[in-house]
């Protein structure tokens, strides 16, 4: 047992993030034996790792640590690699690195470093200024390059701050990252809690003004990015040129050497594909100027902690392959077997996030039907698809592009019989065409395209009254999230008649429009731009009738049901139609009326 114990002074354990930083915090050497969860640590230098500590008795200045690779960021390179790896921190850097149990190398550079310290301790030597080294795999650092083995993948998080999106700046910026190859997984504008604001923005805890500033955050909209970082380095064409007469008399004079009898000195090269390493995000952000608008936190830890906070499904999206694709019922199914359809489709796991019916114009058809472009019977197909109403879904669910294909079956009926019997192809085949009654997406790009062309995006006005407490506007917003709606735009405006006139302009010569802004004068109102498609449509249905006593009765689950008191104060408003919704949007939402 004494033995045992001893084992466990020797060498701390370091199995988390969290670990691994307080480990940074050791004054003086630690010699850290990085390790996989497979195999354990290296035993073939424990021996000599209990001889350096008894030999040399710097408890305060030596310190032994085993690190297991596959639970610290940090350590992501040195994940599923088979040789042992020890890494040198000297008061928290990372000097040094050993690769493979070479106990005579680790011995020398633990006794030269210790002795070292003795003597910057003792007055004796200056501190030397050692460099950080990279936490890469020699095999990487071989070629120049780093690949992380991990399926963990890093992301950086930005946030847009919110006078940037009240000035549309986000959508600049987004397009700036996007452009430099930098992947956004997730943006969406949100009210940040308190914990996160603190947090991200804790390197501005000494300023005078911290405490306004993170109220400002957690009650104006900012615009959240999760980004990672797509191919971290760009290829560029650059033509290596030959050396004037005065470069190379220049050089000969700084140095004298033997000529190569290879060299040719005077050999224009043709042009090379070079890749070069991206700048890092931060890095980006101040070339662009755009750091006055958007901070950047690239500390893999704290963003894995911001999205476990932020988007809590994102990981488990991320890790299954969750995504959307496209699907369309043509007109024969659409009308006699949609709501068979719609089951067979909630039953193999499928989520629909949006779906109508629609008349396919003729481009359209001919995008769908493109496979029987070269057959006999393409152009009564397209004449049948053009005349009748389809149905178009977008499905969720995890590889959904190719789950939702595979469900529909081939493109034809006879391919369908010999190779997909069980398909939708076959149990739903039509006597009309020999074709398969069904579409989908032929990858997630095309899916995201078609989504957007079918449903496309549209914005709302709408409004929180100033009865509605600050814990009900929390869940209003939360409402607002859960329905898939993108909070485009919000403030918070006194609206004094001038500004009601700029929302309400419809009724302003109604006899109970002074009611109205008698409710309105009495506090604060949350304008918002409320963006999916058919926003004006599905932002009606939430609120509800406009009697909250009759929400009650005919939608019980409305916001006005849920929030409202009375006809003037029933928590929330809205535009009636596109062009309303457009005026409304344009009156409020102007540079001028950003001070407000």
């Amino acid at each position: 047992m004494a033995s045992k114990k001893r084992e466990v002074q020797l060498q701390s354990v370091v199995n988390s993030q969290n670990l691994w930083d307080e480990m940074l915090l050791n004054k003086g050497l630690t010699v850290i034996d990085v390790y996989q969860a497979w195999c354990g640590p290296c035993k073939a230098v424990q021996a000599l790792f209990r001889k350096l500590k008894n030999e040399l008795n710097e408890d305060e200045l030596l310190h032994f640590v085993v690190a297991e690779a596959d639970s610290i960021v940090t350590l992501q390179p040195f994940r599923d690699k088979c040789e042992p790896v020890f890494l040198f921190s000297l008061n928290g850097k990372i000097i040094a690195k050993i690769q493979g149990a070479n106990a005579p190398l680790i011995n020398r550079k633990v006794i030269a470093l210790i002795d070292e310290e003795k003597k910057i301790a003792a007055g004796e030597m200056a501190r030397p200024q050692y460099v950080e080294i990279p936490l890469v795999d020699s095999l990487d650092e071989e070629y120049g390059e780093v690949h992380y083995e991990s399926n963990v993948e890093v992301y950086n998080m930005a946030v847009i701050n919110p006078d940037a999106v009240l000035m549309r700046k986000n959508l600049e910026i987004k397009e700036k990252i996007t452009k430099e190859g930098f992947i956004i997984e997730i943006q969406e504008n949100m009210l940040l809690p308190e914990e996160v604001a603190r947090e991200f923005y804790n390197h501005m805890i000494d300023e005078p003004d911290f405490e306004e500033f993170v109220y400002s955050m957690t009650n104006r909209l900012s615009c959240v990015l999760i980004i990672s970082q797509g191919e971290d380095t760009e290829v560029i064409e650059e033509e290596a040129l030959p050396q004037s007469d005065d470069e190379e008399e220049e050089e000969e004079e700084e140095v004298v050497e033997e000529p190569d009898p290879l060299e040719e000195p005077h050999v224009r090269f043709a042009p090379m594909l070079v890749k070069k390493k991206r700048d890092s995000l931060q890095e980006y952000m101040d070339r662009q100027h755009m750091s006055d608008y958007c901070h950047v936190e690239d500390d893999a830890v704290k963003v894995s902690k911001f999205i476990d906070i932020l988007f809590p499904d994102f990981k488990t999206m991320k890790s299954t392959n969750v995504q959307r694709t496209l699907g369309l019922l043509y007109p024969e199914v659409c009308e006699e077997e949609k709501d068979n359809v719609l089951d067979i489709i909630q039953n193999e796991g499928f989520t629909i996030l949006m779906q109508r019916q629609v008349v396919l114009s003729e481009e359209e058809a001919r995008a769908v039907c493109h496979v029987h472009e070269d057959e006999d019977y393409f152009d009564n197909l397209i004449g049948y698809m053009c005349s009748n109403n389809s149905y178009i879904l977008v499905l969720m669910r995890e590889h959904s592009v190719e789950r939702w294909k595979e469900l529909i079956g081939p493109k034809t009926v006879e391919e369908a019989y010999a190779s997909h019997p069980d398909s939708l192809c076959v149990r739903f085949a039509s006597g009309n065409f020999p074709v398969n009654q069904f579409y989908g997406s032929s990858s997630k790009a095309a899916a995201e395209t078609e989504i957007e062309h079918f449903f496309p995006p549209q914005s709302t006005l709408a409004l929180i009254k100033p009865h509605v407490s600050h814990k009900e506007r929390m869940e209003i917003l939360k409402a607002i999230r859960d329905a898939r709606f993108e909070l485009t735009q919000m403030k918070e405006m006194h609206l004094t008649p001038e500004h009601a006139s700029k929302v309400y302009f419809k009724i302003t010569g109604k006899d109970f429009y002074k009611n109205v802004l008698d409710v309105l004068s009495s506090g604060m109102s949350v304008v918002m731009i409320l963006t999916k498609w058919n926003a004006v449509g599905e932002w009606r249905r939430m609120m509800g009738p406009v009697d909250p006593e009759e929400a009650k009765l005919l939608s019980p689950n409305s916001l006005r049901a849920r929030y409202g008191i009375d006809v003037l104060r029933n928590a929330v408003h809205g535009a009636s139609n596109m062009s309303e919704a457009a005026t409304a949007i344009s009156n409020v939402f102007t540079e001028s009326n950003f001070e407000n």
